[in-house]
């Protein structure tokens, strides 16, 4: 094992699996908010028509895809937003006619399909110096931008309404994700490769989900996650390759996967300790009583505790009691 991680190539590919890890699903995060799961599916197979443009003309498939991947989604947010297609099309438009148009582009020029398989699925054994630089600075921008642009994000994508209301331009932010959605995509694809890179945009995401409450927890759960099924499923598809022929792609994941279904449970038992806890969670009362309460809750009070918003509600009495200036509201 230490024989192998002492590699060129092998350290050049947990540099990439890392960088990887931490770009997909900070993107992911706003796609899976905005209900664009398969967004990232959609751009990858944009993308393979990108790659055997770089193949067929021998200039950099990296950068093609890129610039492919990049008018695609810009295209598709444009559908989206303005045609008559919605998005569930728009994403069947980009499946179907990227995929198709790498494999012609391919055979036109009396190639095979083989040198596509390195980028659809990917592989550890073709990542040059040259490609973990490209690799390294398209990360960084799509890192700094999901991170540092996360309030702005975070609105368009949970309101429109509200954020245009806000005065914030929601279509440049739309585009922003889409653009930066295909410059992931470009990011991971030769290490988990093109046609699964929603994967790890996604899986990584709901995970964090199943155990956290805030958007900002969640953003930094699921990087830590991407990059953990990153570097565990290509160090896994290293160490079976010698066996076997495994492409990364598939280890990540599956390892992603595994990650989800030890979440959920640990989730599902979360949500439900919660609604004991709150047993008026969801609740609208019809009205407040409000009432002179001599006695003085604390931590020492014996009843059940129960935060709301920045405060502690006391459940005494079968009633939530809220302090409210001198006197409680009761519930």
């Amino acid at each position: 094992m230490i024989d192998l991680l002492s590699t060129p190539f092998m350290q050049r590919a947990l540099i990439a699996a890392f960088l990887t890890g931490l770009a997909a699903p900070a993107v992911g995060t706003y796609l899976v908010q905005r209900r664009l799961a398969l967004m990232g599916d959609g751009i990858g197979h944009v993308a393979v028509t990108g790659v055997a443009l770089g193949l067929v003309t021998g200039a950099s498939p990296t950068w093609t895809a890129v610039a492919v991947a990049v008018v695609g989604a810009f295209l598709m947010e444009l559908i989206r937003e303005r045609g008559h297609t919605n998005g569930d099309v728009a994403l069947a438009l980009l499946f179907y006619g990227g995929l198709a148009g790498g494999v012609l582009i391919t055979g036109l020029d009396g190639q095979s399909t083989a040198p596509l398989q390195r980028y659809l699925f990917g592989s550890i054994l073709t990542i040059a110096p040259g490609d973990v630089l490209v690799t390294m600075g398209l990360a960084a921008v799509v890192i700094v931008l999901c991170v540092g642009l996360a309030p702005q994000l975070f609105a368009v994508a949970q309101d429109e309404e509200f954020a245009r209301v806000a005065g914030l331009s929601t279509r440049a932010y739309n585009i922003l994700v889409a653009v930066v959605a295909a410059v992931s995509v470009t990011v991971a694809m030769r290490t988990v490769g093109l046609l699964l890179v929603s994967a790890l945009m996604v899986v990584p995401v709901a995970t964090a989900q199943q155990v956290t409450r805030s958007f900002r927890t969640t953003l930094a759960l699921a990087m830590g996650l991407g990059v953990a099924a990153s570097l565990g499923g290509v160090l896994v598809s290293a160490l079976v390759s010698y066996r076997a022929d495994v492409a990364p792609g598939p280890a990540i994941v599956l390892t992603s996967l595994t990650g989800f279904l030890l979440a959920w449970p640990v989730g599902l038992l979360l949500r439900q300790r919660r609604r004991r806890a709150a047993p008026f969670a969801g609740v609208v009362p019809p009205e407040h009583l409000t009432t002179e309460h001599p006695h003085e809750h604390g931590e020492e009070c014996g009843h059940r505790a129960v935060q709301h918003g920045d405060h502690l509600d006391y459940v005494h009495d079968g009633h939530r009691h809220a302090a409210h200036e001198k006197h409680y509201d009761e519930h």
